[in-house]
């Protein structure tokens, strides 16, 4: 998972990025609130962890914006120095999901992100995930189309389980390329491209079909459900097998 975190001292954001990749996540580090609300206005991320106390402005004012004005609904985590029972209040009041005081006691950190994530993004922790004629065996690596097998090469069927474990959310093409491809090397632009490209030939991604794979200009790309009878996007619309 994409996973930003916003704090001022230095130590502490490097504790954050550490048990963040340790639980296999990317972690982006910013250092003041505007820094930060930028970013949001051009990529995506899949969780957010910010402290109250910073540089340029408030936590709670950071979470209003990103709720209010972005419309983000981003899963947020409050770790600071704050610990009275009225800054959880406001920090929940304002838009937060959790609140958690510092210091930061990884094991805690990590169980509450977990937690975030699972609550969430069910789809991505559900051992087959079944979007009307789609039906993805993550463990296997395999993808059926209306009950037969479908041939796909490595990256893509990592793209096509991406895309589909997050069904209606606006993807950035650096979400995309980390998800897909790593945080090495830099996946050359025209290579996710031309992998979106396949898919929507291969997995036959169009509107007649129910489903809209569409390019938002300047951000990334978007999977949605159009047609009822091939499964809307809400998670509570997913078919899944234990």
């Amino acid at each position: 998972m994409r996973i930003a975190a916003l704090d001022d001292e230095p130590t502490q954001l490097e504790l954050i990025r550490l048990t963040m990749e340790g639980l296999g996540h990317e972690c982006h580090g910013f250092a003041e609130g505007k820094a930060l609300l930028r970013a949001l206005r051009q990529e995506t991320f899949d969780l957010l962890i910010l402290d109250w106390s910073l540089p340029d402005m408030a936590g709670p004012a950071v979470v209003r914006t990103i709720r209010e004005e972005l419309l983000n609904r981003i899963p947020i985590l409050f770790v600071t120095n704050r610990r009275e029972v009225a800054d959880m209040v406001e920090a929940l009041g304002v838009g937060a999901d959790d609140f958690m005081p510092k210091p930061i006691r990884v094991g805690e950190l990590s169980a509450r992100t977990q937690a975030l994530l699972r609550r969430a993004y069910p789809a991505l922790h559900e051992t087959e995930v079944v979007f009307g004629p789609y039906h993805f065996f993550p463990h296997s690596r395999t993808l059926h189309v209306n009950g037969e097998p479908l041939e796909l090469k490595h990256r893509e069927y990592e793209l096509a389980l991406f895309l589909f474990q997050n069904m209606g959310r606006l993807l950035s093409r650096e979400h995309l390329r980390e998800a897909v491809w790593g945080q090495g090397p830099e996946a050359p632009s025209r290579s996710l491209d031309t992998h979106i490209s396949r898919l929507r030939t291969k997995l036959d991604l169009r509107p007649n079909n129910g489903f809209l794979l569409s390019a938002i200009y300047g951000l990334g790309y978007r999977l949605e459900a159009i047609d009822g009878d091939a499964l809307n996007s809400r998670p509570d619309a997913l078919s899944t097998s234990p």
